[in-house]
């Protein structure tokens, strides 16, 4: 599944919670209010602990036939490796070194507590992928990004931790609203403002002061307004439209190299299907028809970003 969310066999419930909009995988749970950090923990089923154990392994020459059935071996342990391992399940979830130090769930949230000490915040959505390897919380943040009269934007912050030793912990601003594996890339790929800790002794205590990223999500709110309106005034022709979206939807510089290069005979069949679908979408649907969107540089952004979220849900 894309979601990637995280089923916890025990309660039949996967974890994951939004505010009042339900998400495009239409799981998890769906509250009218926001919770406090407290709750939030509870709802997005990441109130579990993790633990590092030593790695152990047993000697890798010996045959079932040369020790006897029902032998014991004597393990040996992998010197400076831990496994991370969940303390409610005890399903392993990475290998990390001796220095990395593990950040709980809870402590995460410490982060958004410092925040909304200050600013006026509100928990949006939170989860955990996979085993429980990573996870995300977003937070909503007052106001919008202005575009034209009429057209706005929302604004949130996001945090993602991971338990696997696959990465920091990171914080930025972002567009998106995170609900899944995929929505995690998708904000994941365009950093804003970023405030990244890595695993180490004193992860908790930065934790617990990148609120400075508040400072960057007005600046880059600033900017990004400035640029989408600045969009919205620059006039593109039909042919200049296709373009633009055939060179947002290549997933890797070789597409990139071929749409460049006119190459359409070594394109995939998907990626020029998904480059219609885009097309089509910018030209027909109502959102596309209004006056920051229609002919301008800002309505070709707008679709590929539609139409990224629309890959998503149709993938599950």
């Amino acid at each position: 599944m894309s979601h990637n969310l995280h089923l916890n066999e025990n309660t039949g419930n996967h974890s994951f919670f939004a505010v009042k909009e339900k998400a495009w995988h239409g799981l998890g749970q769906i509250v009218q209010q926001a919770p406090t950090s407290g709750e939030a923990i509870g709802l997005a089923g990441l109130d579990y602990q993790v633990v590092k154990t030593p790695v152990k392994t047993a000697p890798f020459d010996l045959r079932i036939e040369d020790i006897g059935e029902g032998a014991k071996v004597k393990e040996m342990v992998v010197p400076n490796h831990f496994a991370t391992v969940r303390a409610d399940s005890m399903q392993p979830l990475g290998i990390v070194g001796k220095d990395y130090h593990i950040v709980q769930n809870k402590d995460a949230f410490s982060f958004f507590d410092a925040v909304a000490q200050q600013h006026q915040v509100s928990y949006e959505t939170a989860g955990a992928l996979g085993r429980g390897e990573r996870i995300f919380i977003t937070a909503k943040l007052p106001g919008y990004i202005r575009v034209g009269e009429n057209d706005l934007i929302e604004k949130y912050i996001f945090l993602t931790n991971s338990h696997d030793g696959s990465g920091s912990i990171t914080a930025a601003f972002t567009p998106v609203r995170i609900v899944c594996q995929n929505t995690l890339n998708a904000a994941m790929g365009n950093l804003s403002g970023a405030v990244r800790i890595r695993h180490t002794a004193n992860a908790k205590e930065r934790l617990q002061q990148a609120h400075k990223i508040m400072g960057l999500a007005e600046k880059i709110t600033q900017e990004k307004e400035a640029l989408f309106n600045h969009w919205a005034k620059f006039r593109i022709n039909d042919k200049q439209l296709k373009r633009l979206i055939e060179m947002a939807m290549a997933s890797s510089r070789e597409t990139l190299g071929n749409v460049l290069d006119g190459k359409t005979d070594l394109l995939s069949s998907q990626y020029l299907n998904t480059v219609e679908d885009v097309y089509e979408y910018a030209l027909s649907d109502p959102s596309q028809n209004m006056a920051t969107t229609a002919g301008t540089v800002f309505g070709a952004y707008n679709s590929v970003i539609m139409e990224s979220k629309r890959l998503c849900k149709a993938a599950e």
